[in-house]
Parts: C-alpha cells; sequence; structure tokens
C-alpha cells in the first residue's frame, strides 16, 4: 500500500473556521483581506513588517472605513482563533493609507504570517468571484447571494453561479534515482519544476496527468499514486498532485511550452520553487529518498 504523505497547507498555527454570512457587524474588530487586483492592502512601511509579527500585518478594524478606505464590497470568510475576517474589493483609485501597502500576494510569502497568507488565497478568490459574478450570464439580470453557501443565483432563470476553481495535476516522475524536472518557457533561465497542466472536460486526474505528460515531454508512465492537494490562488486552481514512474520513451519537447528538460539525482538538483507551492514538496519528498518502485 501506498502511504500518502499528509501536506498541510491551510492552517498549522492557528484554527480557522469558513463561514457565508457573518453573525453580526465587527464589534472589537475584524482581520480585512482587502484587495485591488491581486494586491493586498497590508501594513508595511519601507523598512517591511516588524519581525515576530506578520500576522499584523493584516489590518484589525471594525471596518475598512476606519482606515479611510471605502470598499466596493465585502464578503464575510468565517472566524481565525474567534476573530472574524472580512474579504474586501478596493476601488481602482484606491490609495493605500499612511504606513501600508498594496503588495502583490505572490510577493507577501516569507512575509505574511503562513496561516494568513492562505486565508488571503481564499479571500482573493471570493474577491474576484464576486467582482466578476455581479449578472446572471444566461440573462443578464443582477443576482442574488445566498446566505447558506458560497453561490449567486438568478432570481429570473434560477441559473446558480458558484465560485470558479480550475482543477490541474502536477505530477513527480521518477527513472530510477532520477526525477524528471522541466524549465517553461515562462521562467527564467536556470528555474526547474516538476510537470503540471489543467484537466479538460471529460478527463480522468489520471488521463490528464499521461495526456499531459506525453504532450509536453513525449514519454510514457506508469504507477500513478495520490500525494497531496493545494489550492493555488493564482488566479484559482486546485492542484491535485501525483507521483509515477517513467514507462517508456525519449524525451521529446513540447517547444511551445517547454524550454529544456532533464533527468536529475537527489544531490544534483537544479533550482527548484520556494517551499510555498506543493511542486516544491514533490521535489523535496524525491530529495529526501521517497521514490518508490512498482511493477
Amino acid at each position: 500500500m501506498t502511504h500518502i504523505p499528509e501536506h498541510r497547507y491551510s492552517l498549522a498555527n492557528h484554527t480557522f473556521r469558513p463561514g457565508i454570512t457573518a453573525p453580526g457587524p465587527p464589534v472589537d474588530g475584524a482581520y480585512w483581506f482587502a484587495f485591488h487586483d491581486h494586491q493586498l492592502l497590508v501594513t508595511m512601511d519601507e523598512n517591511g513588517p516588524e519581525p515576530d509579527n506578520w500576522g499584523a500585518m493584516v489590518p484589525w478594524k471594525p471596518s475598512l472605513e476606519a482606515l479611510g478606505v471605502v470598499p466596493l464590497r465585502t464578503q464575510y470568510l468565517g472566524i481565525l482563533d474567534e476573530r472574524p475576517c472580512y474579504s474586501a474589493e478596493l476601488p481602482p483609485d484606491v490609495k493605500a493609507p499612511p504606513g501600508m501597502k498594496l503588495v502583490d500576494l505572490r510577493r507577501l510569502y516569507g512575509l505574511l504570517d503562513e496561516d494568513f497568507f492562505w486565508i488571503a488565497g481564499r479571500a482573493v478568490q471570493i474577491v474576484e468571484w464576486d467582482r466578476t459574478h455581479q449578472f446572471c450570464s444566461a440573462c443578464a439580470t443582477p443576482l442574488e447571494t445566498e446566505t447558506r453557501e458560497r453561490v449567486k443565483v438568478c432570481p429570473s432563470c434560477g441559473y446558480s453561479s458558484y465560485p470558479r476553481l480550475a482543477p490541474a495535476v502536477i505530477v513527480a516522475i521518477t527513472r530510477g534515482d532520477r526525477l524528471l524536472l522541466a524549465r517553461s518557457n515562462r521562467h527564467p533561465p536556470g528555474r526547474f519544476s516538476v510537470l503540471a497542466g489543467f484537466v479538460e472536460p471529460g478527463e480522468t486526474l489520471e488521463e490528464c496527468l499521461m495526456r499531459e505528460v506525453k504532450e509536453e515531454v513525449g514519454i510514457d508512465v506508469k504507477n500513478i499514486r495520490y500525494f497531496g492537494s493545494q489550492p493555488w490562488p493564482f488566479p484559482h486552481s486546485l492542484m491535485i498532485a501525483f507521483t509515477c514512474e517513467y514507462a517508456a520513451g525519449d524525451l521529446v519537447l513540447e517547444e511551445q511550452e517547454i524550454a529544456e528538460a532533464d533527468w536529475f539525482t537527489a544531490d544534483n538538483l537544479p533550482r527548484v520553487p520556494p517551499k510555498i507551492s506543493i511542486s516544491r514538496a514533490l521535489i523535496d519528498w524525491f530529495a529526501e529518498g521517497g521514490v518508490e518502485t512498482g511493477d
């Protein structure tokens, strides 16, 4: 039996209970995950956040208006350590208040408390869904927000709109003591990772994995095993990770997607993604001796 490692990408140090409808207006305050595009409003001066106080980067206020910021829309997220959390869409002409900055969410990994980072990832997806689903895509009637689940319903034709989620597979392919790593055309020279691709309509996850590998590097694989999953808010993906083994074929790269690819041993890995991603978890699994063999 294959052991499935326990990778936690939600909350490691805090307790978070998701919610749809706020029990009431904030009394003492709330955490506000306020976004302009993918930029989060955080407390930060030119020297960055205070060490040991990175969670305080997310403003704790009764309202954003208390900061002099008027949001276009707000959404209730839930309770973090018994404290309410909200997301908010900021207007296009918003200016960060004194002592605060609008910072791209990717840049905040390693600065923002990790648990706050993943709640921010949830928040930015809900903000974008709310922004882009004000009207029914079938009949253009203004949508109404349900209070029992995260969905908008058209009062005219009954069409339901849920937050968009794009499933993608990501895979570590081993060949004996070597791991296949590739560099996408989108990545800078020297930066390698494992292969990944989005699931198409009508595909199983395993079919998607085999198709993507064949298309991108030309080989066949076997012994596919589930590894773990990770929400990925760039922009709204769910990464489903697998491990598998090389079966047959030579490396033939899809030039529009892959710049280079090769097999690497654990003691000779190139530059790889940071620990934020499940791609790095797959690579670390390999580097720590997690290679399995099957029939």
